[in-house]
């Protein structure tokens, strides 16, 4: 037990230093929601790793922390939506068997950037957030695609290094 509190603590560690190291990258769109999402590498690695707890748990924590640390509770609000609905997503797919990590990443990106939408759509209170639906689906999906074939090239290496129970 105390090995996988190390483990998870080290893997939020990695999602904040994600999250910083993206607000250093200069990758402006023009469009509101667009980003790289690095720091979601955390979260598809720990529910591979340990499961749909420990990745939601990690998700929204990622989600408040950084957003204490790099943004603003505007932010906090838009990414904790979106953290959230992205990981009960990711952790439906995995759970049927049927989809490989990339495939399941890239549905987090989508419904990621459709959380944050929802909440966009309440806070500004008109429907013209519509129109950028598909532009963060296309740019989620991609991402997250992204995000997912790195994960699936990092996790047998994590999975032999924790099953040795070595660090």
């Amino acid at each position: 037990m105390k090995s996988r509190t190390a483990y998870l603590g080290l893997l939020l560690a990695f999602a904040l230093i994600l999250s910083y190291i993206e607000t250093l990258i200069p990758f402006q769109t023009g469009i509101p929601g667009i980003k790289l999402g690095l720091a979601n590498l955390a979260v598809v690695l720990c529910l591979y790793l340990f499961g749909w707890r420990e990745a939601m748990f990690l998700s929204v924590v990622k989600a408040l922390l950084s957003g204490f640390m790099f943004g603003s509770l505007s932010m906090i609000i838009y990414s904790a939506a979106g953290a959230f609905l992205s990981a009960l997503v990711m952790i439906g797919l995995k759970r049927t068997g049927w989809f490989h990590v990339p495939v399941v990443s890239g549905a987090g990106g989508v419904f990621h950037n459709l959380g944050q939408l929802f909440v966009a759509g309440l806070v500004i209170e008109t429907y013209g957030v519509v129109y950028y639906m598909p532009i963060l689906m296309v740019a989620g999906l991609g991402t997250g695609i992204v995000i997912g074939m790195v994960s699936s090239l990092v996790l047998p290496y994590l999975q032999t290094i924790i099953s040795k129970g070595n660090l």
